[in-house]
């Protein structure tokens, strides 16, 4: 009885996986990765940095085509990072969050984030705002999720402008700072905090 080796496939080769499978897919919209179950093949040499820099074996992915279709086929499985197409599923090592939010607008009552990758999401009861705080510094992650348990860290300058946004309201039996978005209150810190 002979064992085959899986071994996992290249950049190139998930690259070229992935586009034969939004060829033969519907067309728009981002590939159907919840549905797809390949085997595991192990994990390839890639990784993304806190600041949403993709990088392969070592080396920034400079085409953002490239990183833009990673991006799609990206998935959360437990605690682990996926790509995954119809045929292979490799993993692949995120630093923080697997996007950034590059730039936040206000439309009517919602916040809209753009992401480093050019995908957009409305913070609402379904996509919220989350803010983690260093227990050494205290110093705030805010964080919005953008679709099925993938999260993107909201830059700097995009969590100034929130702040510039902020309000205070009753938040779990205490007054908190915060913003709002589709109806939904999103707390970053208590107001008794802000002197």
């Amino acid at each position: 009885m002979t064992t085959q080796k899986i071994v996992a496939p290249t950049a190139e080769g998930l690259a070229q996986s992935v586009l034969a499978a939004q060829k033969a897919g519907p067309k728009g919209g981002l590939p159907p990765v919840h549905l797809w179950n390949p085997p595991h093949c192990g994990d390839i040499d890639m990784r993304i940095a806190r600041d949403g820099t993709w990088f392969y074996m070592g080396t920034p992915i400079g085409r953002p085509a490239l990183v833009r279709l990673f991006s799609t086929i990206l998935r959360r499985d437990g605690d682990d990072y996926v790509l995954v197409t119809p045929v292979e599923k490799v993993g692949i090592t995120v630093d923080d969050a697997p996007f950034v939010a590059v730039d936040v607008d206000r439309d009517g009552d919602g916040l809209i984030f753009t992401t480093n990758v050019g995908d957009t999401v409305t913070a609402g009861p379904d996509t919220p705002i989350r803010v983690m705080r260093d227990p050494q510094t205290a110093e705030p992650s805010p964080y919005v999720l953008v679709r099925a348990n993938l999260e993107a860290l909201i830059d700097r300058k995009s969590f100034y402008r929130l702040v510039d946004l902020g309000e205070h309201a009753e938040h779990e039996g205490e007054r908190w700072f915060g913003v709002r978005s589709q109806g939904a209150f999103f707390a970053i810190i208590p107001s008794a905090e802000l002197g």
